[in-house]
């Protein structure tokens, strides 16, 4: 029942994958073509997903490879959940050096 847990894996990723915060992180470390191959790849790990459900159930090597395929799926969405923390991390820090000229205008 791998697919039940990856295939919205394989969906949240694709959507991050496109957020502005994403490719701001992306062409700040100088992944962009990673990234985009990353999203190529994710596409189509997701159109196998839907009709590797269906053969799992009938074949012990479809159970194998989408197990397999998991680890790979996992280690995408954790790397989505670095750049998504960096670019909170990054809108934080921007936030407080606006706070910080902001404030002396409203001491006196």
């Amino acid at each position: 029942m791998a697919h039940l847990i990856l295939t919205p894996i394989a969906g949240r990723i694709i959507g991050s994958l496109g957020s502005a915060a994403v490719r701001e992180i992306s062409s700040l470390w100088g992944v962009n073509d990673e990234l985009d191959e990353l999203e190529d790849t994710m596409s189509a790990i997701k159109d196998v997903l839907l009709d590797a459900e269906e053969k799992q159930l009938h074949s012990h090597q479809v159970r194998n490879w989408l197990q397999r395929l998991g680890v790979a799926v996992h280690i995408a969405d954790d790397l989505m959940d670095e750049f998504k923390t960096e670019a909170l991390r990054r809108q934080l820090m921007s936030g407080n050096e606006l706070s910080k000229q902001v404030l002396p205008c409203h001491e006196y």
